[in-house]
This record gives structure tokens, C-alpha cells and sequence, in this order.
């Protein structure tokens, strides 16, 4: 089987000539050209039997009627059956009905269906057997043209099989454009193998269609293997090529260099591609505004770019372009596209500020400061409120002294120039500044322009008033000697009037004074000393001493003005040694630093000169001094020196001769650290009056052994490292009871030496070759004075006052014996472990000391302050 040429059916019977005849109606009409439509004898229902062409005939039909209503006529034209249909042997017609109801008219087409009836040989029963013979059916390659204008059905060609030269071969086809989407494009006559298209195919939709041909027999058997059969359809350049976008947006800076890309504009096309139909090539159709031109197109990229350096945002800001593209590669019948494309010329620095002005003037009152004097106003072409148009103003010269200060005002972009500091008309009656003006950003580099700094003169005049005084300079200064006598008159502060230049006239007062060392002179201003300057006194000491003054004209106009005073220093304070009571363990510790100081100024003032005076042999012989450096001095303590308190005199001089002589409180102890050190305490305590006999007091005991049962908190005491309680005392002789001599006898008796002091309590141990302590001092500030009394006269004077109040003591509240009280114990030595012997020693041992072991940390310091070392 194979597929023949083209060729006409032929005929069955002679072609009845139908004649249509005008039906006349209340309308006009007419009788267009009858249309012939081949179809095979059987038709299926809704299948396209071919196309007419409605607008030949009434192109202004809006009505379409068909008379036989087996066949239905769409608006273009297509011709479908109603319902399945079977055409007899004669030629069957039908009639178009075109109607325009606007303009009342109507015609009438005749459409013409026939058919070729062939003559197939049947394959008789007793051949069960085909012959093979050489085969033709085979693939055929068929292509149909893109938007045939038929007529259709459109003939392709005949698909014929081998097979048909002996049997009755009947034909069939299948796939997309029969059974599949798109339905109905495709038939095949069923006995001559004829192959028909029945409407226009659109190759941007289908570009080709795989159809299957089969060949069987009348009782179904196959008389050849299916036939793969191909359809391609063939391109016409029928689509245009379309932008991507109707409108293009592209932005280019005025400052721009030749060849600089602005955009890129594209195009597509729907044809086949890499054919002269899908080949683009793109121009530039019109620019607004026309001249001169300034971009071009690359024909094959679309890249837009600049062919000019005459870009000027200032002349013109945006330029519109109509962009073409053609296809069949630009030649004048290829189809053409079109879009629109808007270049925005952006703004560059290209435009100086210029001043509209070359000179200007302003006026000010002399005086005045914060005002502003002159606007001063500038043009420049750039975009207004960018960056390449706001200004920077600058004052380049005449503003050495400050008084002047130009800014730019962000609204209208004018200079301010204002006055920040102000001016003498005395002084100067006449400012002339230069200006100068840049934008905030630096000149465009590429532009061939001016970049030089566009400058202007401002000449300022300075009026004159009749101004108050004038306190020039704001701070004088005047030096005088401390101590210097009272009533002594320097010269003061002096103010001026700046229109005379005359202090005639002026009155002055005091306005601040920190000491109220001085007084003024209201007419002439000097100051007169009403007190002693003291420099020492005045804190900071090597600061000025400022005094604040007020100068006052006749129109009681005022100025102020500060009078520093520099107190000058004199040798009138002696060094003094620092410390005033210190201890030294021996044998650790072999001395003790001395340290001085002098509030005076250096050149009176260090290095210091330290001395033990010649008068005290018992010092001298015990104590030496050494020189450290230039404010210390080093006190040792010779191997002879026994354990007490010592009082020693130090004198210290200064490099100008003056001198002090210090007594140092120095406490020789048998300590291994100067704060474990117990405070020896006198004896004795009593008090002394006011002559220098020696007498005891009344009741030496007084308020000090008392009757108490209470346990209210006591004094604040520390354990001393020989075991007995004694006072905190500091090192000054506030509340400082005293000593007992070394024990030196006296006409065969023992003396003892007492310092005077408060009430006293009086604890005596004597033990022969130690010291004797007083352990106790109650009240305040005690005045010591020194007296020598024997111990027989001592001790007839204490025993009978001492047991009194021991018997007073042995009573409780209600004046009846106790025995809990006072005790009398044997003495068991020193560190003895026996424990407290009294009411509540069994307590105590029943209860045990373990609680000892865990005391709170509070207790635990107490603990460890106390016990023996």
C-alpha cells in the first residue's frame, strides 16, 4: 500500500446543474456562488465536513442559518453535521441563510455535497490463503501547510496497501487530530484510502501530528502491519515579534562616557525557531525629543547605549524611544513589533554654585553676638534638594578672631552669616570677609567645567553705642605676702570706659571675697587688707585667691571682673613630726621612722634637721637619732633601755632655721607585733587639784568598786598579752591613766611615781622587780601632772578605803551578806589552769565545756584574742 498523488474522484453521474432561484421576500436578497463539498456516503455526527467562505459572499452577515438541520454552519464558516448522515447515491444540497438585521438584507449560499462511489473486488471465501508479494506500505513522509486556505476538506494524499490489488481493502486512522485532541482534524476514506484535512492548523499549537493508517478486510483481517504515519506542519511566519515589555524604564547619568550600556530591551517570536522566521533584529524608530541623537540599539543584542557625551539633565531630563523589532532578519517583509522605551537622565554634579552677587554688605551693633547679619543667596542648575545642589559656605578669610560663623539654610539654601562673638567698635569699625561656596559633594571630575571655588566679598560695618564699662582683661593680678600687716592698701582691680579709655568716674565695689581678707576702694579701686593672709589657710593652698569685683559708671552700667591674688608665701610654720605615739617591740623591732612635714612652700620647707635636745641626759643616754632623708629621721633604742613608755623630746628645723620640738610618746614593749602590744596603765589614778602639793583624794574609789548584779555589756577591753584585762586607749593622753616607776628606793622605802587622772579604778599588784599596773580609766580627758610618794604613805592611805568597798561589794541588793561576791583565793602562779570557783562551777562542770569547740565566728575572734601565747 501506498499513497498516490492528488487526484480528482471521479464523478458518478453527470452533475446535475442545481439552480437557485431568488426567493423574493419582504426584504431584498440575493444568490451568492453555489460551493461543491466533497464527503463520503457516511457521516458521523458532529464532524467537520469542510469550510465556506461567509465573508465572499455577505461580509456583514450577523445572522447564519442553515436550511436542512442535519448540518450546522459556524461563524467562520465550518460546516458540521448535526447527526450521523448517509448520502444516496444522487448529490444532496443544502442552503445558508445570511442575514444583516441592521441594514434589512439577506442572501443565500448553496452548498453541494456529493460523493464517488468505487467498486471494490471482494476477496472470495475459497482464497484462505493471501499471497505475498512485494510491499509498499510504508511510512510516507506528508506535511500540510500552516493556515491552508483549503479548500477543505483539504486533500493530503492516499495511503494504499498491496493487499487492495486482490481483496477489498478498507481504511482507517488513528491518533491525535482523530481520536485525540484535536478531534475530527483528520479522515480517511474508507475505501479509496484518501486522506483529508478538514481545517486550518495552527503550527505554534501542533507541529506535528503521529497519525496510525490500518488496512483490513471486510470480515476484519489485517491485510498489512499498522503504518506509523506522520504529519508535519510547516511553518509560516504568521506571529510577530513581541517585547518583553511595553515600556522600558532605564535611568543614565548626565556624567556619562561614551559607549555607557543604558539598557536592554528583548524580544520573543513564536515561529519556528532558528528560521529566518524567529530571526530578530532590532533599531531605534524615533527619539523625543529628535535631535540630536544620543543612543543606539545593537541590532542583535538589544543593548542600548550612549553615542554622545551632550547628555544634560538640565537641558532635558528624559527622553522617550520607539523601539522596533523585525523578524526574516530585518528585511522589509519580515513582520515588526514595537515598544516604548523612557531614559530618565539622572543628575551629576556638573553645575557650580555661583553667587549672585560679586559684593555684599551687612551692618552690626557693636556688642551683640548670636544675631544674624546677611543672607546671602546662590545659584546652581543641579537638582534641587540633592546633594549636588545644597551648599557648603566657608568663610576663607577676615574671621581670624572668631567673631563670625556662615551656615547654610536647608530650606532655601541660602548662606546665614551671624555674629557669634562681639565686636569693639573701638576696636575695629570695619570686617571685610571673603566667602567662599562649594556643593556637599565634590565636583563631577569628567566634566570639562569650571571646579574652581566660587567666591564673593562681604564687607560688615560695626556701629558704635555709648556702652558701660569695660573690664579688660576679664582676670588681673595683684601679688601680696601672707601676714602682711592689716590696713595695708595694693593696688586693685582697674575698669575702663572704652569710649575715653578713662577709669575717671568708675566706683568699684566687692561683690565675692571667700575669706574676707580685703577691702575696696570705691573710687580707686585698690584693695585694702582687713585681715591676715594666711596662705595655709586657704585651700587649694597653691591656687589663686580670686576675688570678684564690680566696676560701676556713672549711669550705673556695670562690668565685672575676677582680681587673682597670689599670696606669697613666708617662713611662718615650723615643721611637725606626724606622729604623736608609737611602739616598738624588742628586741624585733631595733627603731622607728620619724616623718615631718611643713605646710610652707618648698624654699621654706625641707630638708629637715632632727635633734634629741642636750637637756634630757636620761634620753640621750636610752635613745639615738639618725638621719633617713631629707623629711625623716630614724629613733633607736639602746640595749640598756628598759620595757615602758617613754616620752621623748624631738626637735625639728627647717632649711630656714625654723623649729619645733615634738614630745613623741614612744611605748618600748616585749611584743612580737606593735598592735599586740598591752597599754601600760598607771597605778595610781587620782585626782590632783590645782596646786602641786602632793594629797589623795577623798574616795580614791569612788564609782569604781560597785555593787552590781547585772550582766549589762561592759566596756570594750582586749586581753594583753601578760594576761591581764585592760582598756582600749588611743594614742593620745585622752583617758591615759599612767605608770609605776621602775621600783627605785628612797630612804630605804619603796617609791612609786603617779600621774594625775579621773575617777580610777585601782587594781594594785606589787611584785618586786616588775612594774605595777592600773587597769582601768574611766571618763574623759585627764590632765597629767607627776608626783612621788612612798609606799607606806600609799599604802595606809589605801587599805582601809580598799576594804570598805570590798565589804560593800560582799552585799547583794538588799545590804545582806553574800559569799558569790568577793572571794578570797591563795595564789596558785602564774598560768594556773584552774577553772572559776563559785555558784556556778558545777553547773558548769556538769554541763562540760565542749560548746567551747563550736562557737560562731564572732566568738571564735574573741576566743583567739584571748588566749595565752
Amino acid at each position: 500500500m501506498a499513497a498516490a498523488g492528488p487526484r480528482r474522484s471521479p464523478r458518478g453521474a453527470v452533475c446535475r446543474q442545481l439552480l437557485l432561484t431568488l426567493v423574493i421576500f419582504s426584504l431584498a436578497g440575493e444568490a451568492c456562488k453555489e460551493v461543491i463539498l466533497n464527503a463520503p456516503s457516511k457521516l458521523e455526527a458532529n464532524k467537520l465536513i469542510g469550510r465556506v467562505n461567509l465573508e465572499e459572499c455577505f461580509r456583514s452577515a450577523d445572522l447564519i442559518q442553515s436550511s436542512d438541520p442535519d448540518f450546522r454552519v459556524l461563524n467562520d464558516g465550518s460546516v458540521y453535521t448535526a447527526r450521523a448522515v448517509v448520502l444516496s447515491d444522487e448529490k444532496r444540497s443544502f442552503t445558508i441563510r445570511l442575514s444583516d438585521k441592521r441594514r434589512q438584507t439577506q442572501k443565500e449560499l448553496t452548498v453541494l455535497l456529493e460523493h464517488q462511489k468505487k467498486v471494490l473486488k471482494k476477496r472470495q471465501t475459497r482464497e484462505t490463503v493471501l499471497r505475498r508479494a512485494k510491499r509498499r506500505w510504508a511510512p510516507i513522509p506528508c506535511s500540510m501547510q500552516e493556515n491552508s486556505l483549503g479548500p477543505f476538506p483539504l486533500f493530503l494524499q492516499q495511503v494504499e496497501s498491496d493487499a487492495a490489488q486482490n481483496y477489498t481493502v478498507f481504511y482507517s486512522i488513528s491518533g491525535r487530530g482523530v481520536d485525540q485532541e484535536p478531534l475530527n482534524l483528520f479522515y480517511i476514506e474508507r475505501d479509496t484510502g484518501n486522506l483529508f484535512c478538514t481545517r486550518p492548523v495552527d503550527r505554534e499549537e501542533y507541529d506535528v501530528f503521529d497519525l496510525i493508517a490500518y488496512a483490513s478486510t471486510a470480515d476484519g483481517y489485517s491485510a498489512d502491519q499498522p503504518l506509523p504515519l506522520p504529519i508535519r506542519v510547516e511553518d509560516e511566519n504568521d506571529n510577530h515579534p513581541v517585547f518583553t515589555e511595553a515600556i522600558y524604564n532605564f535611568e543614565v547619568s548626565e556624567s556619562s562616557r561614551l559607549g555607557t550600556a543604558v539598557g536592554v530591551v528583548c524580544a520573543t517570536d513564536r515561529d519556528e525557531p532558528d528560521t529566518m522566521h524567529t530571526r530578530l533584529k532590532y533599531s531605534i524608530l524615533e527619539q523625543t525629543p529628535r535631535s540630536p541623537g544620543l543612543f543606539s540599539v545593537h541590532p542583535s543584542t538589544g543593548v542600548i547605549t550612549t553615542v554622545s557625551h551632550y547628555l544634560d539633565r538640565e537641558a532635558v531630563d528624559k527622553y522617550s524611544l520607539i523601539m522596533k523589532v523585525q523578524d526574516m532578519d530585518g528585511q522589509f517583509f519580515g513582520l515588526i513589533g514595537t515598544s516604548t522605551c523612557i531614559i530618565t537622565v539622572t543628575d551629576a554634579n556638573d553645575n557650580a554654585p555661583t553667587f549672585r552677587q560679586k559684593a555684599y554688605e551687612a551692618f552690626v551693633e557693636e556688642n551683640v553676638f548670636n544675631v544674624e547679619i546677611l543672607r546671602i543667596s546662590i545659584e546652581d542648575k543641579d537638582l534641587i534638594n540633592t546633594a549636588n545642589w545644597r551648599a557648603n559656605f566657608t568663610i576663607l578669610k577676615g574671621n581670624e578672631n572668631g567673631h563670625f560663623k556662615i551656615s547654610t539654610d536647608k530650606g532655601t539654601n541660602e548662606g546665614v552669616l551671624c555674629v557669634v562673638k562681639p565686636l569693639n567698635y573701638e576696636e575695629n569699625r570695619q570686617v571685610n570677609l571673603e566667602i567662599g561656596v562649594s556643593n556637599e559633594v565634590p565636583f563631577t571630575r569628567d566634566i570639562p567645567r569650571v571646579t574652581a571655588l566660587n567666591r564673593a566679598l562681604v564687607t560688615v560695618h560695626v556701629r558704635d553705642l555709648d556702652e558701660g564699662p569695660e573690664c579688660s582683661p576679664a582676670a588681673q593680678f595683684v601679688r601680696i605676702k601672707e601676714n602682711l600687716a592689716v590696713g595695708s592698701k595694693i593696688n586693685g582691680y582697674k575698669a575702663y570706659d572704652p569710649d575715653s579709655r578713662s577709669s575717671n568716674g568708675l566706683r568699684y565695689k566687692k561683690l565675692h571675697d571667700p575669706k574676707g581678707w580685703i577691702t575696696i576702694d570705691e573710687i580707686s579701686g585698690s584693695i585694702i587688707t582687713s585681715k591676715t593672709l594666711d596662705r595655709e589657710v586657704e585651700t587649694p593652698k597653691n591656687e589663686l585667691y580670686n576675688i570678684t569685683v564690680l566696676a560701676i559708671d556713672q549711669d550705673n552700667r556695670s562690668c565685672t571682673g575676677t582680681l587673682a591674688v597670689d599670696i606669697e608665701d613666708v617662713n611662718d610654720n615650723p615643721p611637725d613630726i606626724l606622729q604623736d605615739y608609737v611602739v616598738i617591740c624588742k628586741p624585733k623591732m631595733e627603731y622607728t621612722d620619724i616623718l615631718a612635714v611643713d605646710p610652707d612652700e618648698p624654699v621654706h620647707g625641707a630638708p629637715f634637721y632632727f635633734s634629741l635636745p642636750s637637756t634630757s641626759p636620761e634620753v640621750n643616754r636610752l635613745w639615738t637619732l639618725t638621719k633617713v632623708n631629707d623629711t625623716a629621721a630614724r629613733l633607736s633604742y639602746r640595749k640598756n633601755a628598759g620595757f615602758q613608755e617613754y616620752i621623748i623630746p624631738i626637735t625639728v628645723k627647717d632649711r630656714a632655721g625654723q623649729s619645733a620640738t615634738k614630745m613623741l610618746r614612744v611605748n618600748l614593749c616585749d611584743c612580737p607585733h606593735p598592735s599586740q602590744c598591752p597599754v601600760l596603765l598607771t597605778l595610781v589614778c587620782g585626782v590632783f587639784g590645782a596646786t602641786k602639793r602632793k594629797r589623795f583624794p577623798e574616795d580614791l574609789a569612788q564609782q569604781n568598786l560597785i555593787i552590781s548584779n547585772t550582766e549589762a555589756p561592759g566596756d570594750d577591753r582586749v586581753c594583753s598579752a601578760n594576761g591581764f584585762m585592760t582598756q582600749i586607749v588611743n594614742n593620745s593622753s585622752q583617758g591615759f591613766c599612767g605608770t609605776v616607776g621602775s621600783g627605785m628606793k628612797n630612804g630605804g622605802q619603796e617609791t612609786i611615781e603617779m600621774m594625775k587622772g579621773g575617777n580610777q579604778t585601782l587594781e594594785s599588784c606589787r611584785e618586786a622587780g616588775h612594774h605595777h599596773t592600773l587597769d582601768s580609766c574611766r571618763g574623759g580627758h585627764t590632765e597629767v601632772d607627776n608626783s612621788r610618794y612612798t609606799y607606806s604613805e600609799w599604802h595606809s592611805f589605801t587599805q582601809p578605803r580598799l576594804g570598805e568597798k570590798l565589804h560593800r561589794c560582799n552585799q547583794n541588793e538588799d545590804h545582806m551578806p553574800s559569799q558569790d561576791y568577793v572571794l578570797t583565793y591563795n595564789y596558785e602562779g602564774r598560768g594556773s589552769p584552774a577553772g572559776s570557783v563559785g555558784c556556778c562551777s558545777e553547773k558548769q562542770e556538769e554541763d562540760g565545756l565542749d560548746f567551747l569547740n563550736n562557737l560562731e565566728p564572732k566568738f571564735i575572734t574573741l576566743a583567739e584574742t584571748c588566749t595565752k601565747r
